[in-house]
C-alpha cells in the first residue's frame, strides 16, 4: 500500500467488518490509505476473521485495529470505537477523530409472509439492520470531523419490496429515512450521510441452500448455478449478482473527497434489479 491514495491518513470506521461485504470494505479503503477500526461481534469465527482482515492490511503496509461489539448495544459500541480510535493516533493526546463510518453490519431473513414472522425474527432484523445502525451513529457522532461521510449500507430492500422478506424491508427502508434525517442534521458540519442498495451479492448471505431451495423451489436440491440462473433473470444486466468489491468501489466514492457535495443520496449498485 504504497503511495498517496484517496483516503490517505483518514481514519475508517467499519461494523460487520468480519465477512461479507465487510472485509471487502476495509481492504478497499485501506489500499487507498484509510486508517481502518474493524469492528464486529466477540465470538470465536469473527475475531479470527477480524485478525485476519486488519492483519492483511497491516502486513501490505497500512493501518487497521479491530474491537468486538454487539452493535445492538450502544454503551458496549461506544467503548469499542473510542478504545479502537485511540490505537490508530500517531498522537496520543489528540482527541480520536472518525473521518468515514461505513455502517455494513446487518442480517438476512427470509421466513415468509409479513404475517407468519414471528416476535423472535422481526425483532433481530429492526435491532441490528435498523436500532445498529442508529447506535452506531451514536457510538461515532461525537468523533466525527467536519467534512466526513457516513456511508450506510441497505439494500435494494431498501427501495422496493421483497416477498418473504417483510420484516427486512421495513429495515432497510427505515435506514433511508434515518440516512435522510441525518444528512439534514448533520448538514451544518458538512457531514455528508448516504445509502448504498446492492442487489444481490457474491457473499454467503446469498451464496447458501437455504437461499438456493427458495429461488428454486421446483428443484429438489438446487445448486449455485441453479440459483444464478433465478437471479440473472431479475437483473437488466445478465449477470446473477455483483461482487463484494463492486459494493465497495461504490462505498469508496461516497467515503471520499470526490463525493463531497453528495449527501442524503441512494446509490444502488445492482445490475439494474430495480429498474427491470
Amino acid at each position: 500500500m504504497s503511495g498517496r491514495g484517496r483516503m490517505e491518513d483518514l481514519v475508517v470506521v467499519v461494523t460487520g467488518a468480519a465477512g461479507g461485504m465487510g472485509d471487502s470494505h476495509c481492504g478497499r479503503l485501506a489500499a487507498e490509505g484509510a486508517r481502518v477500526l474493524a469492528l464486529d461481534l466477540d465470538a470465536p469465527d469473527t475475531t479470527a476473521r477480524l485478525a485476519e482482515t486488519t492483519g492483511a492490511i497491516n502486513a501490505e503496509g497500512g493501518r487497521a485495529v479491530w474491537r468486538t461489539a454487539d452493535i445492538r448495544d450502544v454503551a458496549a459500541l461506544r467503548t469499542a470505537v473510542t478504545d479502537g480510535l485511540a490505537d490508530l493516533r500517531d498522537d496520543p493526546h489528540a482527541p480520536p477523530r472518525v473521518d468515514v463510518v461505513v455502517v455494513n453490519a446487518g442480517v438476512y431473513d427470509a421466513p415468509g409472509p409479513v404475517w407468519e414472522v414471528d416476535d423472535e425474527v422481526w425483532h433481530r432484523s429492526l435491532d441490528i439492520n435498523l436500532t445498529g445502525a442508529w447506535n452506531t451513529v451514536r457510538a461515532t457522532e461525537r468523533h466525527l470531523a467536519d467534512g466526513a461521510s457516513v456511508v450506510m449500507v441497505s439494500s435494494t430492500a431498501g427501495l422496493k419490496g421483497i416477498r418473504g422478506a417483510g420484516q427486512y424491508v421495513a429495515a432497510k427502508h427505515g435506514l433511508v429515512g434515518l440516512a435522510r434525517t441525518l444528512a439534514m442534521e448533520l448538514a451544518p458540519r458538512s457531514i455528508r450521510v448516504n445509502t448504498v442498495h446492492p442487489g444481490s451479492v457474491a457473499t454467503p448471505m446469498i451464496l447458501n441452500d437455504r437461499i438456493y431451495r427458495r429461488l428454486r423451489p421446483d428443484l429438489e436440491n438446487p445448486t449455485r448455478e441453479d440459483a444464478a440462473e433465478a437471479l440473472a433473470a431479475r437483473n437488466l444486466m445478465p449477470v446473477p449478482w455483483v461482487e463484494p468489491r463492486d459494493v465497495s468501489d461504490t462505498v469508496l466514492f461516497l467515503a471520499s473527497p470526490e463525493s463531497r457535495y453528495i449527501t442524503g443520496q441512494q446509490l444502488a449498485v445492482d445490475a439494474g434489479l430495480t429498474t427491470a
